[in-house]
């Protein structure tokens, strides 16, 4: 009897242990056969379509030329390495470590941000985690030069990551990381090519052999920096849990073992958080089957059938603030979204803080437009898909891809949507009020012969139907005889 229980004891005690390795195995490997099997376009990434980050951090500190201005001061001859000899001093003795200590954010409030992202229109919400420079915006423990440690010595990241999960709004953190990986000492004759951030330059301390140092200016062993990357993304993942992550270009300098590794990671934490993420690309250096490809102030000329997103900023000239900041105007952008919605992508805009944490009532201005302009139109934009036509009207985008020229629309150009039995008509202007205007979409030389059956014509903001009529040459109807937008309205085609 004795034997018998003993036996009935190893079998389930084997039981359990076959049952608790079962249940640790982790769904996701690190190939990319295994991580192709999870979605990578998340169902609220398809509905949510505008998003809203910030770059902000140490490189809001000089405000002075572009984010850039990081690298270039670095750069005998540059306009940004005068301005810096003649404001701060020799490079070599004041270097960019040195705006560490006046990076305070003494006015950053996350609840004001996150309130303000809401207001926008936002689904999606966050911040640069680390850009080229080496600076960590949340409490590393890998990276020294954290906001925790150094600079403010509060977790911006973590403080803002709260506020947007409060609102609802999905999380963002951007992963700039891989370009700051210094490469000069192998390939000297490339020190000016902008692969890597900083430049090796023995006379400045992009080059020290100061540990501290080096850890910031990438001038670090290719392996400690790759597992770095990879500890650093883990550490975020964990400690925030980002719906979102962004890659900046040069990934690819980072090796595949590693991106699998980290795209495994993040995945089964998603599996095991009960949630789906999404991670973005540029140009390839992530296969499509596990990434979504980014277009940075680019986007595709054609409907997808992968989704995109498309990362733009309401500023020009730079990402991060600069005391001479251009910006654009909410029309545009609201252009560039409707745009990007019909084709199959996301917007994420950039706003660029002050390094005091300060969002300037200019720019907050522009997202209060856009969120206004959301509140009553955001139907056509939110949850919708592309229909069977992107658009119409006389201005063309030529090619796809990034760092496309500005494209200025009219009222004469047409962007579509749809959901369900709804198709949205987005027009780019105001053409002036009882104006008519033919939608040459509704066409048979268009849809063939799925011109679809209309029951009414509507436009949101506005009371009431609107008189239309259907013939050969497209859907016809007028505006009404007041104003509805400036920036654009929408047309609301109910079908059968």
């Amino acid at each position: 009897m004795k034997k018998i229980i003993y036996l009935l004891m190893v079998l389930t005690t084997m039981g359990c242990a076959i049952k608790k390795d079962k249940k640790e195995q982790p769904k996701y490997q690190a190939d990319w056969e295994s991580l192709a099997e999870y979605d990578e376009a998340a169902e609220w990434f398809k509905d949510a379509k505008f998003g809203i980050y910030a770059h902000w951090g140490v490189m809001s500190v000089p405000a002075y030329a572009n984010d850039w201005y990081a690298r270039n001061m670095h750069i005998e001859g540059t306009d940004e390495y005068k301005h810096h000899v003649k404001t701060y001093g020799e490079p070599s003795k004041f270097g960019y470590h040195d705006f560490v200590p006046l990076f305070k954010a003494e006015k950053f409030d996350a609840d004001a941000w996150a309130d303000l992202f809401e207001k926008s229109g936002a689904k999606f919400a966050g911040l640069v985690a680390e850009h080229h420079d080496g600076w960590s915006n949340w409490g590393s423990k890998i990276n020294p030069w954290n906001a925790v440690s150094m600079g403010p010595k509060r977790d911006v990241y973590g403080d803002l990551s709260k506020a947007i999960h409060k609102k609802g709004m999905k999380l963002v953190a951007s992963f700039h990381i891989a370009r700051n990986l210094q490469i000069y000492k192998e390939e000297p004759e490339n020190w000016l090519n902008g692969i890597s951030y900083f430049p090796y330059n023995p006379k400045m301390p992009t080059s020290s052999d100061d540990p501290l140092l080096a850890k910031m200016y990438g001038n670090i062993p290719k392996e400690k920096f790759y597992n770095d990357w990879l500890g650093q993304l883990k550490e975020v993942i964990d400690n925030y849990s980002p719906d979102l992550i962004y890659f900046d270009s040069q990934t690819q300098k980072i090796p595949e073992s590693y991106k699998k590794e980290f795209a495994a990671y993040y995945f089964n934490d998603a599996v095991a958080k009960n949630k789906q993420v999404v991670f973005t690309h540029k140009e390839g250096e992530f296969p499509k089957t596990v990434s979504l490809e980014d277009f940075e102030k680019g986007r595709m000329n054609k409907i997808t059938k992968d989704f995109w997103l498309t990362d733009e900023t309401v500023s020009v000239g730079s990402w991060s603030y600069t005391h001479t900041l251009g910006l654009k105007k909410a029309d545009e952008i609201i252009h560039v979204l409707a745009d990007i919605v019909s084709k199959n992508g996301a917007l994420m805009l950039n706003v660029s803080p002050m390094a005091d944490g300060t969002i300037l009532q200019n720019q907050q201005d522009i997202l209060l437009e856009i969120g206004a302009w959301l509140k009553i139109n955001g139907e056509a934009i939110y949850g919708s898909r592309t229909w069977d036509k992107f658009g119409e009207g006389p201005t063309k985008q030529e090619k796809s891809g990034m760092f496309l020229d500005k494209i200025t629309y009219t009222p004469q150009d047409i962007r579509y949507t749809r959901k369900e039995n709804t198709i949205y008509a987005i027009v780019l202007g105001w053409p002036g009020t009882s104006t008519p205007i033919t939608l040459t979409s509704f066409t048979t030389k268009i849809l063939g012969e799925n011109i679809p059956n209309i029951k009414g014509v509507s436009i949101l903001g506005h009371k009431g139907g609107v008189p239309f009529s259907l013939d050969t040459n497209g859907l016809h109807f007028k505006t009404p005889e007041q104003k509805i937008n400036d920036m654009a309205f929408v047309v609301k085609i109910e079908t059968k």
